[in-house]
């Protein structure tokens, strides 16, 4: 058999390790939390430049949008229709 020397280590070493790996832990986290927040404040700001150009792009060709809104709700309300005709 062969023999295996372990290295004893002090109480002090492990809270240190474990204090250690905490903080890169807590970072870590951290760092994530600022990610998302500023991924989230990002997708806002798209979102409300999309709806702005959207206000802008209806004022400036009512008809058209008009138009579009029509043959969308044309093809909503056929989908909606042909999918509950086929389940009954």
């Amino acid at each position: 058999m062969a023999n295996i020397s372990v290295d004893k280590l002090s109480v002090d070493d492990i809270l240190n390790d474990a204090n250690r790996i905490k903080s890169i832990v807590t970072d870590a986290v951290e760092d994530g939390i600022q990610q998302a927040v500023r991924a989230m404040n990002k997708g806002r700001d798209v979102a409300e430049d999309a709806i702005h150009d959207t206000r802008h792009a209806i004022k400036k060709n009512p008809l058209q949008a008009a138009g579009i809104f029509l043959a969308a709700g044309v093809v909503l309300g056929s989908l909606i229709t042909l999918i509950t005709v086929r389940r009954s």
